[in-house]
């Protein structure tokens, strides 16, 4: 319930849609319940009975309504014949029927831009959330459970909830409408229905909560199905390349044969709630028949024939309401479970955000110092990423970070632009630490050039001036020809408007990190990262990528992740890292003469 609840606040922003609707609805079930009610006189007329009343005092009995319009109809009758009184009436349920799917039309009409509105501002909502969310988060989660709670569970919602949202609210108006007017008319008879109806609804609700129980677990193994498809996209070249072919067949076909079984479950329930309601409504309808069957034929005539038709026929239009009711709620059921999986995203916590009163900072002067700083990825300090780290990083300087894989290399880089915060020990810019700056004005500071390329889908323009939104073409062009990118971008089909494809899968490995360098000229930051920008290269490539790196680093204070260490031998500082530990530090010649780890190194690059 509190999911359901959780969703309805987006609807406060479209509340004067809400009153429109609900208004709208209102006056329809009127409409609707006016048509009906004619057909007690109808049948009046027809039967030769409509002289038979008198006028009596107008109330809110339906009784005293019914009365009034007999002496009127009767009246009517005498003076203008039976025929014409059948032309009236007829056009009176005519217009009632008119008038009621006018405003049925129109509630659906105000309902569109709150359902529609509300799963954008969900989907708004999630996206917004995953951006705020630290990286550490994206470690723990399969990328494709992600995927499918951010897409799949959100459709979900629109198609369980928003569509039954109306009906939720519109349907118990209806019936609280009708059961009234049924009250109204014999409360005799209406005590069954009182007593009956429930007993269908607690039914139909035991077939809900089992429903909801089973959706999840079919979200659950959609999230593993788009994950084991998200894989496979990604690593096709090694599927083929091991013959894994069978085993990632294997694999799929066993989720997706585990997704149908639970689907099979799950529409089998839900399916069941509709035929089970309308058997429970017609078990009701004739209990209803037959007791007041009996109240007509007694001597004294409880209720009138004309009456109790007209009562069975309100109570009909009770059913498909109570039917719609039941069908929503199932439908609720199923879409509860993908918010309950969506609310883990937004629930979230966001360890990585501004303090209260951020300082502001728009350009680096002096320093970074990394200061008695220990970090783990697993929160309590178990198995220590880097520790003890003292570092510092005058500016103008470029350093470099060698050691093996798994030294902590990347993770000492990540820390600088607050991808993750330090378990113990600071980091400071200019003296004051990190985490007092504003985080959108420390990266700003920062250029970074990966190991891998990170492009998006987007033209060769728009990935250069990414994040910068009053980039000229002239700036474009200029820091794609600082980085050696600007000849071969003019030599594709439609130049800087060329689309580079998903990751930029249309260029070479060497074309995608220039351009990525290009990213970084045009951002013109003071301070950066370079992690391992070559490693993957060709060695041709590898000439024109590391001569637009010199460009890209000239006075600029530059980290540098470097694994083959010909390209960091003029770094003013090499810092030698093993398990998480500064061992060793200085110059390029100075480390050789030490004959430590380093010199080791280099040995195994210059004779490999």
């Amino acid at each position: 319930m509190k999911s359901y609840l959780r969703l309805l606040r987006y609807v406060l922003s479209y509340k004067r849609y809400a009153v429109l609707n609900i208004s709208c609805n209102i006056l329809s079930v009127i409409f609707s319940l006016f048509s009906l009610t004619m057909v007690a006189p109808f049948l009046n007329l027809l039967f030769s009975q409509a002289t038979a009343y008198e006028k009596v005092p107008l109330n809110f009995s339906v009784k005293s309504v019914l009365a009034n319009f007999n002496y009127f109809l009767g009246n009517y009758i005498q003076e203008n014949g039976k025929i014409n009184a059948l032309i009236l009436i007829s056009g009176l349920i005519i217009i009632m029927f008119f008038l009621k799917n006018l405003f049925r039309y129109l509630a659906m009409y105000f309902m569109s831009p709150i359902r529609n509105g509300v799963v954008r501002d969900l989907r708004n909502t999630v996206y917004d959330k995953v951006l705020q969310l630290p990286l550490s988060y994206f470690t723990e989660e399969r990328k494709g459970d992600l995927m499918a709670r951010m897409t799949t569970d959100v459709q979900e919602i629109e198609w369980s909830i928003m569509q039954s949202l109306e009906v939720i609210f519109r349907e118990p108006l209806t019936m609280i409408l009708f059961l009234t007017t049924l009250v109204l008319m014999s409360p005799q008879l209406s005590l069954f229905v009182f007593v009956l109806l429930p007993v269908a609804g607690l039914l139909v609700g035991r077939i809900g909560k089992s429903l909801r129980r089973t959706s999840t677990k079919g979200q659950a193994k959609m999230g593993q199905l788009l994950s084991t498809i998200e894989e496979t996209l990604g690593g096709l070249r090694i599927i083929k390349g091991f013959n894994a072919e069978s085993f990632s067949r294997a694999k799929f076909r066993q989720t997706n044969d585990e997704y149908r079984k639970l689907m099979k479950r799950l529409y089998r329930k839900r399916d069941l709630s509709a035929p089970l309601s309308v058997f429970m409504g017609a078990v009701v309808l004739v209990i209803v028949i037959y007791f007041g069957g009996q109240l007509v034929l007694r001597s004294d005539q409880a209720l009138e024939p004309s009456a109790f038709i007209a009562f069975i026929a309100i109570f009909s239009q009770i059913i498909p309401p109570a039917r719609a009711f039941s069908e929503a709620y199932s439908n609720v059921q199923k879409g509860l479970a993908s918010a309950e999986r969506i609310n883990r995203i937004l629930d979230a916590g966001i360890t990585i955000s501004d303090k209260e009163h951020p300082l502001q900072i728009q350009d680096f002067n002096h320093d970074i110092e990394y200061r008695d700083l220990s970090f783990a990825y697993h929160k309590g300090g178990s198995g220590w990423v880097l520790k003890d780290i003292n570092l510092k990083i005058g500016k103008g300087m470029t350093v470099a970070l060698v050691g093996q894989s798994g030294s902590g290399k990347t993770t000492l880089a990540d820390l600088l632009p607050r991808f993750y915060d330090p378990d113990a020990g600071e980091i400071l810019i200019d003296g004051e630490n990190i985490r007092d700056y504003r985080i959108s004005d420390l990266r700003k500071l920062m250029g970074i050039v990966t190991q891998e390329s990170i492009l998006f889908n987007d033209t060769v323009f728009n990935n250069i001036a990414f994040g910068l939104t009053n980039a000229t073409a002239e700036d474009v062009e200029a820091a794609a020809k600082i980085a050696n990118a600007h000849d071969f971008i003019m030599q594709m089909p439609q130049g800087y408007q060329t689309n580079i494809g998903d990751r930029g899968n249309k260029m070479s490995g060497g074309q995608r990190q220039r351009i990525s360098i290009a990213r970084a000229i045009l951002k013109n930051p003071p301070i950066l990262i370079l992690d391992e920008a070559t490693s993957a290269l060709d060695t041709e490539s590898e000439r024109l990528v590391q001569d637009a790196l010199v460009k890209l680093m000239k006075n600029r204070t530059t980290l540098v992740i470097a694994h083959r260490l010909s390209t960091i031998q003029h770094a003013d500082e090499i810092i030698v890292m093993q398990k998480g530990e500064i061992i060793e530090r200085g110059k390029h010649a100075g480390l050789l003469a030490l004959d430590g780890v380093y010199k080791k190194l280099f040995d195994l690059q210059a004779f490999a």
